[in-house]
């Protein structure tokens, strides 16, 4: 594809994801949630114009105003050094905070030059300096805590935007794209990619433009070869590692999945989340139940569980704010971000 007509498969790409972003007031949209690894108490949330921390479960709030960006369109915690935050924006690519949000500064060489939209983050389950980036014109990664990035992009021939991405947390070597072309598959840490969309959209039909995005990849944590893939056209289940896949949920009300949550003890249990509100499923995506008591909009951006208390869930609406359950979905209660300026 020539330089122009790719810049044009850009826009046209951007334009749709910020479609999907919603009109609604900016600071009650919440696009991302992050939650402390170990204190329960601390979790961040991101809106489309603000970061906002809590230090008591959500009871109170201080707003990180500092972006030179207008937007902010992913949050995520360091897993082993968790006062590291990183924030991907719309217009700045990546800001990095060491001191648990107090300060920021840009992380974008190698990247601002290509990329200013970043979709989502995997960090390496035992070396989170390596980190991927999902971005609106493919994957990146840095291997130094995000100093440095470099586009992986070997194999994804076709111009995409890389929307979500998982990593196999007992072989960290392989890597899941999501992508508004389907799911690429990479064996060797995102050296080279292998488009796996069998069962998932025929070829023919990925001439389309947008013709499938894939909103979310969540991987089970006991068996890693089973794969979620939580597109714009319904929702797919691998059992071979992407080999092949089969549409399940066909009861669900909207076939839009912009979320999954698995549980990280029993993974048959999953959580999901779309324009049809927050569904839980018990017998690995089979069969689907509503749970949506308390929530006053179902139009569902984020999921996000509490990893020591999987009863504990959060839920970002896109207009409606933010919610927690601390009985599985059951009842939810709202969580306003009430927020005094940060602390310097």
């Amino acid at each position: 594809m020539n330089r122009p007509l790719r810049q044009f498969a850009q826009l046209v790409s951007l334009l749709f994801v910020l479609v999907l972003i919603g009109c609604e007031k900016e600071s009650e949209s919440i696009v991302s949630i992050a939650l402390h690894p170990t204190n329960a108490n601390i979790l961040y949330v991101a809106t489309n114009d603000a970061v906002y921390k809590s230090r008591d479960g959500g009871a109170s709030w201080e707003r990180f105003p500092g972006f030179s960006a207008r937007r902010v369109t992913t949050i995520a915690i360091d897993p082993l050094l968790p006062a590291t935050i990183y924030a991907g924006t719309m217009g700045d690519a990546v800001y990095k905070s060491p001191d648990g949000g107090q300060h920021w500064l840009p992380h974008n060489v190698g990247l601002k030059e290509h990329v200013s939209f970043i979709n989502q983050f995997v960090f390496h389950p035992t070396q989170s300096e390596i980190i991927y980036a999902a971005t609106t014109v493919g994957a990146f990664i840095t291997k130094d805590a995000g100093r440095e990035w470099e586009e992986r992009m070997a194999g994804m021939k076709e111009v995409h935007i890389v929307v979500s991405a998982a990593i196999n947390p007992k072989n960290p070597r392989i890597l899941y794209a999501g992508t508004t072309g389907g799911v690429y598959r990479s064996d060797d840490g995102a050296t080279s990619w292998k488009k796996i969309n069998n069962g998932l959209i025929p070829d023919t039909e990925l001439m389309g433009a947008m013709a499938l995005g894939v909103n979310v990849i969540a991987l089970d944590p006991v068996t890693p070869d089973i794969v979620y893939a939580g597109t714009t056209k319904g929702l797919f289940r691998s059992a071979n590692g992407g080999g092949a896949w089969e549409r399940i949920g066909q009861g669900l009300p909207d076939p839009f999945v912009s979320s999954i949550v698995i549980h990280p003890t029993q993974p048959t249990r999953l959580y999901l989340g779309g324009p049809g509100g927050v569904w839980k499923s018990s017998d690995s995506g089979q069969t689907w139940q509503a749970i949506n008591s308390g929530l006053t909009s179902l139009n569902i951006r984020s999921l996000a569980m509490n990893p020591r208390n999987p009863q504990e869930l959060y839920v970002g609406t896109n207009g409606s704010g933010l919610y927690r359950s601390t009985n599985d979905g059951e009842t939810w209660t709202p969580l306003p971000l009430k927020a005094a300026p940060a602390r310097s």
